[in-house]
């Protein structure tokens, strides 16, 4: 005599708990974490990077600070996974082009990432290139793009911002005059909570078109 199969009673109540906390693990580990990113341009490096490195050396070595690649930065910090952060500065170089890039003066800021600083002339195309990272992006910020190169981060007060700016005139002279073109842009990330700068790290790079 065969009797009938009995049901678990348990398993209408067990397996769709199971799947449901099986399901969320996928999804969460599925879920890319995202970092703060920012998106630099980086001057040429025959002649223009080695002149610059040994500018903000020489200011490092009087008032400290710590030590970064020169660049100007395009995209302030946003956050993204990496995935969608090198997919956006991919098609953002897309369409861009490479584009000159003059200085106005050395000037000093008022907080640590812009202590002292070479401003640049806000051209059309230095000002179109922001805008359209910008765009590629999502980003915006309170203020207009202020095209810029710092040479020096710090937390110096007015006295020794000032001591600074005069250095970097003495040390270069024509520093105020230069002219460099901008065919590379990379994406760096960049932890604004890193005082030291030693965690930020190039992620990616891309070359822009010359016509």
């Amino acid at each position: 005599m065969r009797f009938p199969r009995q049901k678990n009673p348990h398993r209408s109540i067990l397996s769709p708990y199971k799947e449901i906390q099986i399901s969320t693990a996928l999804s969460m580990e599925a879920e890319a974490p995202k970092f703060a990113y920012s998106v630099w341009a980086l001057p040429p490096e025959a002649e223009v990077a080695p002149r610059l490195r040994e500018l903000m050396g020489a200011l490092k070595s009087t008032f400290g600070g710590p030590r970064f690649e020169p660049h100007v930065t395009v995209v302030g910090l946003i956050e993204l996974t990496e995935e969608e952060a090198v997919k956006r500065l991919r098609a953002a170089c897309d369409g861009l082009k490479a584009y000159t890039a003059t200085v106005d003066r050395v000037a000093t800021g008022t907080f640590f990432y812009q202590c002292v600083y070479l401003l640049l002339h806000p051209t059309p195309e230095v000002v179109e290139a922001g805008s359209h990272c910008w765009k590629h992006f999502g980003y915006t910020q309170s203020t207009p793009y202020m095209p810029h190169l710092s040479l020096l981060y710090g937390d110096l007060n007015e006295e020794e911002k000032k001591a600074g700016q005069d250095k970097a005139n003495s040390l270069d002279p024509t520093i105020s005059s230069l002219s460099f073109l901008i065919s590379r842009l990379a994406l760096y990330k960049t932890d604004p909570d890193d005082k030291t700068c030693l965690s930020w790290e190039k992620i990616a790079e891309c070359t822009l078109s010359s016509s």
